[in-house]
């Protein structure tokens, strides 16, 4: 299962891969990338990402963006 994001205007997603989150940035053309350098813990709960991720990038946040938002 994939679950997309706004991590304060930056399109990311997160996808569970046997027992991993593995995270992406996600671009216009519908190409991903994953991120490497930033560990999503296994034991987290889906509906505990957006909050970790706006732990994690919250020097990003800004006033047209002030926190990070689960896409449909």
């Amino acid at each position: 299962m994939t679950f997309r994001f706004n991590v304060f205007g930056k399109r990311m997603s997160v996808s569970r891969v046997e027992a991993q989150w593995q995270l992406f940035n996600d671009s216009d053309t519908g190409m991903r990338a994953r991120v490497y350098d930033v560990v999503i813990p296994p034991e987290l709960d889906e509906s505990e990402l957006a909050r970790y991720l706006d732990d994690i990038y919250h020097e990003r946040s800004s006033e047209a963006y002030p926190r990070v938002i689960l896409l449909e």
